[in-house]
């Protein structure tokens, strides 16, 4: 039993740990931006659904830090730095004030601190090495944490739907503590139909060693961390630390909110939250069109159909000594017009020097991919080399349409030949 428990919650603590992978590898195989919030927008989320956090303003401007400083009434303030990116508190602005995260029991000190953040850089090990603009900061109450639990709710293959998962370790890498202690592991599935029940909710609080009234009151915010999770179509919510406050209280201190990108339709204030201010803006602008963007560090662009085509055809552009300096899938249901839309991405990129197009028309009428290439090198007036490759449906139309175009494109005669033709345009 321990053992498939063990296997079980490896699976969640991948899921919880390894979002970076998660993203870098689902975003190869499907269309999508994966939404990112900032950390008071999910501790207002959890707030809304009466889960207990640290109190919070939020300051735009200095004057905004003014007025909290004198009507937020807390013992300590906690001044965070809000954006994307992880390692704030050891992160440095680009004006050499040090930390995104500061500590202060001085209310005159909270302004000049916030200013210290609005409207500069902050470098951390995870953000571009100019770093990111900081455009809000939260002050926040500061709690001390008595003792640190962790708690999560995830959707799990391997269990077939939801699953809590927690343990009394919390404040530590929770991937670390199943190989190392897997016994200081619970996880139960939840009825999806049923919900998580009084009885379950109670169970797990007592294995987080929660005691007396502090059972009672983790119990209820599991609950309602549930109903947060199946209410914004969430796949994760991970909690760590979920813990208890000297003076008795049981909070969610940190929390990491993973979204059911194909709910969007259903969770539209969920996810106009997406702050796209810190993404590669090539990459926003090809979420837009439904194009799967991903920027590189070559000069040859790649507009491919298809995950594992594009990798393939990447590997070859690598292999004859050639740098892509991109992916881009345009996916099965492209249109001449979102070709002409990733033909205007790979040419925003300076390091572009030659573009190459790989398709096989499988559901993709390769005339459709022809006719978009041809309008799209004309409108913009294109002006590196271009290798096309075209297989499949309809490719003879399509063949003839790039021949009758009097535009100089090159064509391959198969994936291998395109790719080299690519490079040595180059040369």
């Amino acid at each position: 039993m321990a053992m498939s428990m063990l296997n079980c919650v490896r699976v969640g603590a991948r899921v919880a740990l390894s979002e970076k992978l998660r993203t870098a590898s689902a975003g190869v195989v499907s269309q999508v931006r994966w939404l990112n919030l900032h950390e008071f927008q999910s501790k207002k989320m959890m707030a809304d659904a009466g889960v207990t956090v640290q109190r919070f303003r939020m300051a735009d401007t200095v004057d905004d830090a003014v007025e909290i400083s004198k009507t937020f009434k807390v013992r300590e303030f906690v001044i965070k730095a809000q954006i994307l990116a992880g390692g704030r508190g050891k992160g440095s602005f680009d004006t050499g004030f040090k930390g995104g995260v500061h500590l202060t029991k001085d209310p005159s000190k909270v302004a000049p601190i916030v200013k210290e953040m609005i409207g500069h850089n902050l470098i951390t090990n995870q953000t571009p090495k100019s770093g990111v603009k900081v455009r809000q900061v939260m002050v926040a109450e500061a709690l001390d944490i008595a003792r640190e639990t962790y708690l999560a709710f995830l959707m799990d293959r391997t269990c077939n739907g939801p699953v809590v998962v927690g343990s009394p370790m919390g404040g530590m890498d929770i991937e670390e503590v199943a190989e190392k202690n897997p016994n200081a592991i619970y996880k139960e599935p939840i009825d999806i139909g049923v919900g998580i029940t009084d009885a379950q909710a109670r169970k797990m609080a007592a294995f987080l060693e929660f005691k007396d009234t502090k059972l009672d009151d983790a119990a209820e915010q599991i609950k309602r961390l549930y109903g947060l999770f199946l209410k914004v179509d969430a796949t994760q919510i991970e909690i760590n630390p979920f813990g208890e406050t000297p003076d008795g209280q049981v909070v969610s201190f940190d929390a990491k909110i993973n979204f059911d990108d194909n709910a969007a339709f259903r969770q539209k204030e969920v996810f106009a939250m997406d702050d796209t201010s810190e993404s590669d803006k090539r990459e926003v602008e090809a979420s837009k069109h439904n194009l799967n963007y991903i920027g590189m560090d070559g000069n040859i662009g790649c507009l491919v159909n298809g995950a594992g085509l594009a990798m393939a055809t990447m590997d070859l552009i690598k292999l004859h000594g050639g740098e892509p300096a991109n992916f881009l899938d345009v996916g099965g249901g492209v249109t001449e017009g979102a070709v002409y839309q990733a033909f205007k991405i790979l040419t925003s990129d300076s390091q572009v020097k030659a573009i190459l197009v790989n398709v096989f028309g499988g559901i993709v009428n390769c005339a459709t991919i022809a006719n978009g290439i041809v309008n799209a090198a004309k409108s913009i007036k294109l002006t590196v080399p271009l290798v096309v490759r075209l297989e499949g449906t309809n490719v003879n139309a399509a063949r003839t349409i790039l021949e009758q175009s009097g535009l100089p494109i090159r064509t391959g005669a198969d994936f291998e030949d395109a790719a080299k033709k690519a490079v040595e345009s180059l040369k």
